[in-house]
């Protein structure tokens, strides 16, 4: 099977050459062209896989020669590469689906991430090594949303490339995250996970960095931090857009320079962690209001992968809801009808987390048999029962309506109007006293034919 051919567009020479050998010797056939002009004369001839292209070049640009290019085609996949981190919000909004950017110097083993994701499955398909592998014990995804972002989760596992993972609270991260350690390379060595959130300042530096006896009042002992405990290993940061100023710079020297110093020593040490990182919190907002390093951003944000709502994957509601309630009762209680119907109609504002605190709760007071709707949090019935009844009341209108307006059109005679909406006489006269007796108008006299 021939390898995917990619088109490498740069109007630098050497850039060119370097891009070109480098995914050559990933197993990839490349060709190259100096212009967008000549990339999109390229592309009107041959067929290719995928396209890198330069954002600042002369004559067409990278962005236009992209816009040019999903004129005629939708489907394929192009990078783009830049000096200018400000084109990313234009990026973003072109996404569809394996356009992505990287910023210059390119990291090659960013770039090659980058490619693999785009071209999974039909990136190097003759030795099979993208294929996801098992899932970790625990760990449940049965919709179409979840398997993309594991597919995507098995690529960047096997690279030493950091990890930004957004998404709303609860929905999931610190288990992708756990995933991406086990599918890895690093899977042998320490899982460590820090919430960003949970410390002040100053614990927070200790627990990242570690400290030396007497380094501040009440240090009466060495304390290996988190990033020398999670050495040959992940090192996971949750709620990084919380982390305080001081110790962004730090974490940003760690990552710039490969090295750290525990508080209170006067030497560096390595550092041999893989770093993946997550927030709830829109970053790029917090960049503008000044909350965030910028250059803190780009640095963690070598790949990022979102982990959606729990709403938008109804497909994962129930199997996740009978997983946690096996795990919180000894009985595997099954769930009634009306449970399964409200779980899933539930909208799930506190993700996977909410969904696991309300399966812990049927799970006691069910004791260990069948789920009933009062065993679930009262705030779900709420929250379930007012889309119901304003549903119910929606179809009573439309009913109510469609009556009436039968009525009418058979100058008020009951046996056609019945006929007419295909029901018995005696089910039309039911509803029409009901009708009645809200006050509508249902008697009026017919006219003469």
């Amino acid at each position: 099977m021939k390898p995917p051919r990619i088109l490498i567009v740069d109007d630098d020479h050497g850039q060119r050459s370097v891009l070109e050998s480098f995914l050559r010797g990933h197993g990839y056939d490349t060709q190259s062209a100096a212009s967008g002009e000549a990339a999109l004369q390229l592309l009107a001839e041959q067929t290719f896989a995928m396209m890198i292209s330069d954002v600042r070049m002369p004559g067409l640009s990278g962005l236009e020669t992209l816009r040019r290019v999903r004129q005629n085609n939708l489907a394929l996949p192009v990078l783009l590469v830049t000096a200018f981190a400000d084109i990313r919000s234009a990026v973003t909004a072109m996404r569809d689906g394996a356009v992505n950017y990287l910023a210059k110097p390119i990291d090659l083993d960013e770039l090659i991430t980058s490619v693999r994701l785009a071209l999974d499955p039909g990136g190097e398909p003759r030795t099979g090594e993208h294929a996801t592998p098992p899932l970790p014990a625990g760990v449940i995804a049965a919709s179409p949303l979840m398997h993309a972002v594991l597919r995507n989760a098995a690529v960047i596992a096997r690279t030493e490339a950091r990890v930004l993972l957004t998404g709303e609270s609860g929905a999931g991260k610190e288990i992708i995250a756990g995933v991406i350690h086990a599918w890895s390379p690093r899977a042998a060595g320490p899982f460590v996970k820090v919430v960003c959130a949970a410390l002040p300042e100053r614990e927070l530096e200790s627990e990242l960095f570690g400290h030396e006896r007497g380094a501040f009042p009440g240090a009466t002992q060495r304390r290996l931090g988190r990033i020398e405990e999670a050495a040959g290993g992940t090192l996971f940061l949750d709620e990084i857009g919380d982390l305080p100023a001081a110790v962004q710079g730090k974490l940003l020297g760690v990552i710039n320079d490969g090295t750290f110093r525990r508080l209170g020593a006067t030497r560096d040490q390595p550092s041999d962690a893989r770093l993946i990182v997550a927030t709830h919190r829109d970053l790029e907002a917090q960049i503008a209001a000044g909350k965030f390093r910028e250059d803190l951003f780009h640095r963690l944000n070598t790949m990022e992968i979102h982990v959606p709502p729990l709403r938008e994957r109804p497909e994962d509601i129930l199997p996740l809801a009978t997983h946690f309630i096996a795990q919180a009762s000894r009985q595997k209680p099954r769930f009634s009808a009306t449970v399964a119907a409200r779980l899933a109609r539930h909208p799930w504002p506190g993700n996977v987390r909410e969904l696991r605190n309300a399966m812990e709760r049927a799970a006691l007071l069910s004791r260990g048999e069948i789920v009933l709707p009062e065993h679930l949090p009262a705030r779900m019935l709420e929250a379930t029962a007012a889309p119901a009844a304003a549903e119910s009341q929606r179809l009573e209108e439309i009913e109510r309506e469609a009556i009436l307006r039968a009525l009418r059109k058979n100058n008020f005679n009951r046996t056609e109007t019945a006929k007419e909406l295909a029901i018995s006489r005696r089910a039309l006269t039911y509803k029409l006293q009901r009708l009645r007796a809200e006050g509508t108008a249902v008697d009026q006299t017919p006219t003469p034919t």
